[in-house]
């Protein structure tokens, strides 16, 4: 280990790449807008700026730390100097913090406090820019931008889509998709990542808290919801507990709280997934389908390959994801179980995604024609926001259980939410369906951990020969390009891939609470596997629930009534740009 000295401590350093990450590692707090550990170094804000032994003044995101350097990070020059930097940003900042939805989260908020910046010397001159609405998940606010390029390094280096840049120069420069279109007239995949490294709120999630409220509180409604795996496992943070705290007892009682009728859970779905879809890649091993076939889980991902790869849908899994098989649920199975009219339930997912968004709009998912299977999504934040908008005290909530029989789920469930999940739940069961003996050593760590793309491989007997499935999964839209590119040079000897748009699965989803990096992922995903360990169920088809719906409503996986209700087509998406 290499030795610095910052603010007269001795701090230990070994592969750090720069002097601020040596800070955060021995626990020295030095503020900054724009820097994110997991994408390349911008150095724009300048607040991370420290002072060396000689007087000098660098951004210690951009200093390679060396054995025996000395360095200061809170001098009276520095402090100076930051209050200006703050100065000149929030001139060019729409200040509206007491109605901001960022407001007691913002990064320039909490500087600006830090600092003592009361009064800003300059004249304001933010950006006029019209709000863009033009996406069913995201919004931009030009006028609240600091420029310090998170969404546009996030966007290209995580997602390989380049939907942001900077445009014009100077004190006319803004961040936007090109030719000022709005996200919804180009390529944007409306992942979200933007948003969940956005510092202010520039880009945030279209908000449909009220329009939820609105229909908790219409007696003509009977209103139901469901919960998404990673969304137990990363709440709990924008609501003052630990990263990776499961608070899914919790969660359960504020949905009941906030005056949910029904509070039920998409892990049933998920399990509903992989019946349908393994059953479904059994099909295609067996007679000769398109393979590799491609999970279709992720919305993300599923407005990529439509934008980007229109040729390859084909290899898409036609398994509607779980909301969207929840969602068909909610407006058959349960009227017709419930006694209810469709007109009169009112479906709301809770997702950690921006992308459901866009895919509960989608005309396909409407298992009655005019009428939505899910009424809105709400991403982990909103929720968040609805629980202390009705002032529940979260952290002292009763531990409830979910409504039966929709939330009976499996451990294979859970761990849909973190990357390599779908895939090793859907392991689980195809090898019982073939074998009709449950896998050795449940957990299939080959598809586990955070690399972009990891290559595995399981024997399989399939009729009374040994079938090598080879086996890929990838996180991130650019992980993603690299895998359908191989396919569509015919270089690929895939069976089965999993694709999910953002870091880490959706416990990286855009929307999560902020912050996230690795070792919020890394305790998420910790939480996520650590409810399928001590789940009583682990694999999708013992779940009785599962079982009972498929006697009593479906018949079988893939069967004529689940065909029609429980899967979908996919179509090529036309933008501008």
């Amino acid at each position: 280990m290499k030795h610095m000295i910052i603010d007269g401590i001795s701090c230990e350093f070994e592969k750090e790449r720069n002097v601020l990450e040596v800070a955060r590692r021995n626990g020295i707090d030095i503020p900054n807008l724009c820097y994110c550990e997991n994408l390349s170094i911008y150095g724009g804000c300048r607040l991370c700026v420290v002072e060396n032994e000689r007087g000098g003044i660098d951004a210690s995101c951009t200093i390679v730390p060396k054995d025996g350097m000395v360095i200061n990070t809170n001098t009276a020059k520095l402090r100076k100097y930051r209050r200006s930097i703050l100065e000149l940003l929030l001139a060019s900042h729409r200040a509206e913090c007491t109605t901001c939805d960022m407001s007691g989260k913002c990064k320039l908020q909490e500087y600006a406090n830090r600092y003592g910046v009361h009064e800003v010397r300059f004249e304001n001159n933010y950006c006029k820019e019209p709000i863009d609405n033009s996406s069913p998940s995201i919004v931009r606010d030009p006028s609240k931008c600091i420029l310090c390029g998170k969404c546009v390094r996030a966007c290209a280096e995580h997602q390989g889509l380049d939907v942001y840049g900077f445009i014009n120069r100077g004190f006319n420069t803004v961040v936007g998709p090109a030719f000022n279109l709005g996200l919804g007239d180009v390529t944007c995949s409306l992942c979200g990542q933007c948003s969940a490294v956005c510092p202010t709120a520039a880009i945030t999630e279209k908000d449909d808290t009220e329009k939820v409220f609105d229909a908790i509180g219409d007696p003509e409604k009977f209103t139901v919801v469901q919960t998404a795996p990673a969304v137990r496992v990363a709440l709990g943070e924008a609501l003052g507990l630990p990263a990776g705290e499961i608070v899914t007892g919790k969660m359960v009682a504020a949905l009941r709280k906030l005056g949910f009728d029904k509070v039920y859970d998409t892990n049933f779905s998920a399990d509903l997934t992989i019946m349908e879809e393994g059953t479904e890649f059994l099909h295609r091993i067996k007679n000769g389908g398109l393979l590799p076939m491609i999970t279709s889980c992720s919305p993300g991902w599923i407005n990529f390959i439509e934008m980007k790869y229109p040729d390859l849908l084909g290899h898409l899994s036609t398994a509607k994801s779980p909301q969207g098989m929840f969602g068909a649920l909610m407006k058959t199975y349960e009227p017709e179980r419930l006694g209810i009219p469709v007109e009169k339930i009112y479906s709301v997912s809770i997702m950690p995604c921006t992308a459901k968004k866009s895919e509960c709009v989608r005309p396909q998912l409407q298992s009655n024609p005019g009428i939505p299977d899910v009424d809105a999504v709400l991403t982990t934040r909103e929720l968040a926001r609805m629980i202390k908008n009705a002032g529940i005290d979260f952290k002292n909530l009763p531990e409830e259980d979910y409504d039966d029989p929709l939330g009976t789920s499996t451990g294979a469930a859970a761990i849909f939410g973190a990357t390599g999940g779908v895939m090793e739940a859907a392991l689980r069961t195809v090898h019982f369906v073939l074998t009709g003996k449950e896998i050795e050593g449940i957990v299939f760590t080959p598809v586990r951990g955070m690399e972009g793309i990891k290559e595995a491989s399981v024997d399989v007997p399939v009729d009374g020969k040994t079938v090598t499935v080879k086996l890929a999964v990838a996180h991130t839209l650019k992980n993603a390009r690299i895998l359908m590119d191989k396919i569509r040079a015919g270089e690929a000897d895939y069976h089965f891939i999993e694709v999910m748009a953002c870091p880490g699965g959706c416990i990286g989803g855009g929307g999560q609470p902020q912050p996230v990096n690795a070792q919020i992922r890394a305790a998420r995903t910790a939480a996520i596997y650590k409810v399928d360990e001590t789940s009583k169920l682990r694999q999708s088809h013992n779940n009785p629930q599962i079982k009972e719906i498929y006697k009593q409503y479906f018949g079988e996986p893939c069967g004529e009534k689940s065909h029609k209700l429980l899967h979908t087509h996919y179509t090529a998406q036309k933008r501008e740009i």
